[in-house]
């Protein structure tokens, strides 16, 4: 009886194991979307959207080519040399920049919101190889969700639209063609007469504040070449001849309970709301953010001692009410210099929180490696003190090949003093040749000095 009675589960024990629980989340894949859809049906704003809320990269060919040009990298200094001389980036450029923001180590930690890739271009790829590049990502999406709009509905939206060339900002025709706008706001003065006073005085207050109500405002809008609609019909008709038969037998590959069709003659919040609640009637969870618990406008912390600083920093930027953030296993050391197999203290000015638990980087390297993805950092058996072994024995007594084979199954780093020494008695070595050079030079300077002098004075006796 006593080993069934043990056998049995104990009611009140807490079957919640937290370590587990943020280990299966940092093993666990990041959600991926792929928004799909006829050229003009809202793609980019609902994945931009989509990417805000569900704290993911949003990736588009634009935002892309804009990032690498202000980080400056290699693809950005690329586009920039292209765009001075008056070229256009290449489509095989562009696509070199999505693939690699997609095996980027941000995307590995927060997931991507994918938008415009396949794209209607065949000039690199067809539209089938770039399904099958989409198929063979290491993170494959997860979810496609395909916006679908009647082709005549389609194209007289976009020939409806216009833009604001100074802020590049694009406004539907519901938002300035002047009839339109006063038919709605006679719409809404017949459906809201209770309270009339006070609509009569917000409606006065949006008329004043909002632009687009400023005739000078309204003549400055444009209408793009795309938006013109022969341009649109064009369009549309290309991504039907081409796209649409791809994408079709890509979606039938996909899981039905994975794919999302939505309605392209919805207002854009109404699109989002139908695709977040679908995503979280599947409980998909969001991306984990990172926090940064200190800015520059805050005091210093430096000085302060283990206790204190954690109780000062468990108060910065709480998500809730009296939540405070915890003290991870970590204490000060900095994750990421564990990884690299040095015990490094944190500076208290570069410390960050996620998932409810504070962690102290040592540099803005480190803070900038573990901001774009921290899972490398934290997964077992980190933190893990790094262990140094000295191996030492007589020449020829196999003391190097001993070393690769600890640092091989060990996953370490081989320190070879010889070659740590090696830069710097080069050094000391080109420092003493031209020491010797300035010592020879001296000297035969003032050897040649001597010898005039004497030729000097042997010639005035003569004289």
């Amino acid at each position: 009886m006593a080993s069934q009675e043990d056998q049995q589960a104990q009611p009140f024990a807490d079957i919640f194991d937290e370590d587990e629980a943020e280990k299966s989340f940092l093993l666990s894949k990041p959600t991926c979307l792929i928004i799909l859809g006829k050229p003009g049906s809202g793609k980019k704003t609902l994945a931009r959207k989509l990417a805000q809320i569900w704290k993911c990269i949003f990736i588009e060919a634009l935002e892309v080519i804009q990032m690498n040009i202000h980080e400056e990298t290699e693809y950005g200094l690329k586009c920039q040399e292209l765009l001075f001389k008056g070229q256009s980036i290449s489509e095989e450029l562009v696509t070199e920049m999505i693939l690699k923001k997609i095996e980027s180590p941000e995307v590995a930690h927060f997931g991507y919101v994918l938008s415009g890739f396949p794209s209607l271009s065949e000039e690199y790829m067809t539209v089938s190889q770039q399904i099958e590049k989409i198929k063979n990502l290491k993170l494959k999406p997860d979810f496609l969700i395909n916006i679908k709009c009647a082709d005549y509905d389609l194209c007289q939206r976009i020939s409806g639209q216009r833009q604001h060339p100074d802020s590049g900002q694009v406004y539907q025709r519901n938002q300035w063609d002047p009839n339109i706008i006063e038919k709605h706001k006679k719409e809404k003065e017949q459906h809201e007469e209770e309270n009339e006073e006070e609509d009569e005085e917000q409606e006065e207050e949006e008329t004043a504040e909002d632009p687009l109500m400023m005739s000078e405002f309204l003549h400055q809008l444009v209408q793009r070449p795309e938006d013109i609609l022969e341009n649109a019909e064009e369009r549309v008709g290309m991504y039907k001849d081409i796209m649409l038969h791809p994408l079709e037998d890509l979606m039938a590959e996909q899981d039905c309970q994975y794919l999302i069709e939505l309605d392209g003659n919805q207002q854009p919040h109404d699109l989002f709301v139908s695709v977040v609640v679908r995503l979280q009637s599947l409980g998909v969870r969001n991306g984990a953010p990172i926090t940064r618990l200190q800015s520059q406008q805050e005091e210093m912390l430096e000085g302060l001692e283990n206790d204190e600083l954690f109780r000062v920093l468990s108060s910065y930027k709480l998500l809730a009410h009296r939540y405070r953030w915890r003290r991870s296993r970590w204490g000060q050391a900095c994750p990421v210099a564990l990884k690299e197999g040095d015990v490094l203290m944190g500076n208290p000015d570069l410390a960050v929180s996620f998932l409810g638990k504070m962690y102290v980087l040592s540099s803005p390297e480190a803070l900038k490696t573990f901001m774009l993805n921290p899972r490398p950092y934290l997964l077992p058996p980190m933190p893990l003190p790094p262990c140094k072994v000295l191996v030492f024995g007589p020449p020829f007594s196999g003391r190097t090949t001993i070393c690769n084979l600890i640092a091989h199954k060990y996953k370490g780093k081989v320190l070879d003093m010889a070659k740590l020494i090696q830069p710097h008695m080069e050094e000391s070595r080109e420092e003493n040749i031209e020491q010797v050079q300035r010592d020879t030079v001296e000297k035969a300077i003032t050897a040649v000095k001597n010898r005039l002098k004497l030729e000097k004075q042997s010639r005035e006796p003569g004289e």
